[in-house]
């Protein structure tokens, strides 16, 4: 029987690399059980549970999700002349297959029915699910609107929904871009306006919605109209209902299997999570940082099987009397798929990882704080702080370095499978359809260099380098691969340092180089402690250093030729717009 958990040595790997132990303590210290029909003996029964679940996962990818997802990406979703959507049957059968194998409350407390997974079995298990079938994806990574709710929603809001989401009963929908705000949230013009009697009802337009025909929705809207920023926006639940119409689904490039939706609420009923105009301050925040790191699990799975896919045709096809993966043209490209992969993998799994140690960190000040002495409260709140800075630098490389790896690899597939892989009979061209998404939704790559930039000219990346770069490597060759890191991090700090005094504007101009900089070093480091365990590892490490460093180097060169063209002669450049 076919796995996807099981046949992956990377994914298998990693979770035995990992302190699974100290994540699972501290993932269960503050968890509400409530009166739950299972509860584990103990740390490693939740270990083992956790594989499991990555175990089952597997196996409904490989024998349901990845065999309906050609006939769903041909034939889609169906809106209905009532403004209603009918999901694909295929559709509805995977979300029923998921439901009946209990995955559908993978992050959320046993309280609720959930799994109690942490943010990194949750992010293998979504990579796996985006392999088989990298629209589907969107339906189950979702469940991060499950983790708002409970994060931030009342305790009566909680009860009513939480045990639907883990049951399968619902799905959910992020509700936050409209017409004219879709980088820019502050924009947003949909309307929450309150009644006499204190009721909530929204108004307005929403567009680009994943699933925004699913049964519970999360809204952002204005709820101070007089405040015209961020500032006078606040988060809503609403219960998709006659009040909410779905005007148009998206006719798009890929994921046709997953629905999004432009949106109408018309008085729609509605009720607040948490406090007024913190909706896009602290909430969407919080779940865009979750839904970025889920696009990079996502994007890692649709990479995964390109590269599959491609691997095996580079394998049995014969060219010249041999196959076509003894070409050294070949040989290089199926290579660098595999690389980019891992080190996408390390960069989006240790997010996933520092992820769940700010989390519950967060979780143990908010409620355990009256037991914790006042240097314990001290010190655990100078943690988070430190955690929130890095985890704001790391999610949006993870987001930015895995999306684009995965249409690069996607696009690479087509080329080693020549002309078949550009035909509908291999799911290849599929999968760089599906690919070109990541590196839009939930911000762009260049946004994500904007968000990821700040860590690097504050002194954040430097601080948690330097923990890397005071590791002994007993391995002689590990060493020499850690020196020569370091002093790639040098040059890149002198880089930065140069472009800080060129002025800010420059340093948005360099930024993408400067990040691809820091990324390349920081996954190197990731690589070297992999590489302690597992020897193929090693290979693996010193492969990545030796490609990326002269990368690196060239980068650095280019950002001190502090050319400004690009800004400077724009207009010459690129001609006057056409009407």
């Amino acid at each position: 029987m076919a796995n996807f958990f099981e046949d992956n040595n990377d994914i298998r790997f990693l979770f035995d690399y990992f302190d699974m132990k100290e994540i699972a303590q501290l993932q269960e210290r503050e968890t509400p059980n409530g009166d739950a029909d299972y509860l584990p003996r103990g740390i490693e029964d939740v270990i083992d549970n956790w594989r499991e679940a990555l175990r089952i996962a597997g196996e409904v990818a490989a024998e349901t999700l990845f065999p309906s997802a050609e006939t769903v990406d041909a034939e889609g979703n169906t809106l209905n002349p009532n403004q209603t959507v009918t999901l694909h049957p295929l559709v509805q059968a995977n979300l029923d297959r998921l439901t009946q194998a209990d995955l559908m409350g993978f992050t959320l407390p046993r309280k609720y029915g959930g799994l109690n997974c942490p943010i990194l079995v949750y992010t293998m298990a979504t990579e796996i699910v985006a392999r088989a079938d990298c629209s589907f994806m969107n339906m189950f990574g979702l469940q991060g609107i499950a983790d708002t709710i409970y994060a931030f929603a009342s305790d009566e809001i909680r009860d009513e929904y939480l045990p639907k989401f883990a049951s399968g009963e619902v799905t959910g929908a992020m509700v936050l871009t409209e017409p004219d705000a879709g980088s820019d949230l502050q924009s947003v013009r949909v309307r929450a306006e309150q009644d006499a009697d204190g009721n909530w009802r929204l108004n307005g337009v929403k567009r680009f919605i994943t699933n925004g025909c699913g049964e519970v929705l999360l809204v952002l809207a204005r709820s101070e109209p007089e405040i015209s920023d961020g500032r006078g926006l606040s988060l809503f639940i609403a219960d998709r209902g006659p009040t909410v119409r779905i005007r148009h689904l998206e006719s798009k490039l890929g994921i046709h299997g997953s629905p999004t939706c432009e949106m109408v609420f018309d008085n729609t009923p509605c009720r607040i999570i948490g406090e007024r105009q913190r909706g896009l301050i602290t909430y969407v925040l919080a779940l865009m940082n979750g839904a970025r790191l889920g696009i990079a699990a996502q994007s890692l799975g649709v990479a995964e099987a390109a590269a599959r896919l491609a691997r095996n045709y580079a394998h049995a096809r014969e060219q010249f009397g041999a196959p076509i993966e003894q070409l050294p043209a070949v040989a290089d490209l199926v290579t660098g798929m595999r690389i980019d992969i891992e080190a996408g993998r390390a960069l989006a799994y240790e997010t996933a990882r520092i992820c769940d140690i700010e989390n519950n960190t967060n979780r143990l000040l908010e409620r355990n704080a009256d037991a914790l002495s006042a240097d314990e409260k001290k010190t655990m709140k100078q943690k988070s702080r430190t955690l929130k800075k890095l985890n704001a630098m790391l999610t949006p490389m993870s987001k930015y370095y895995c999306s684009e790896m995965a249409i690069r690899t996607a696009s690479d597939a087509i080329q080693v499978m020549g002309g078949s892989g550009y035909m509908k009979d291999y799911p290849a061209e599929r999968y760089l359809r599906d690919a070109r998404i990541t590196n839009i939704y939930e911000g762009t790559s260049q946004l994500q260099i904007v968000a990821a930039i700040r860590g690097l000219t504050s002194g954040v990346y430097q601080s948690y380098l330097a923990e890397f770069e005071a590791k002994t490597y007993e391995d002689a060759d590990l060493e020499a691969l850690k020196a020569r890191l370091t002093a790639a991090r040098e040059e890149l700090a002198e880089t930065i340092a140069f472009a800080k005094e060129q002025g800010g504007l420059y340093v948005d101009l360099a930024a993408r180089k400067l990040v691809d900089c820091g990324i390349d070093i920081l996954i190197g480091h990731y690589l070297l402690g992999q590489a302690t365990r597992c020897g193929r590892k090693k290979k693996v490490a010193a492969y990545f250093v030796e490609t990326r460093l002269p990368r690196m180097a060239m980068n650095c060169a280019a950002v001190k030729a502090a050319n400004t063209q690009a800004l400077d002669d724009y207009l010459e450049f690129v001609g006057p717009a056409e009407e």
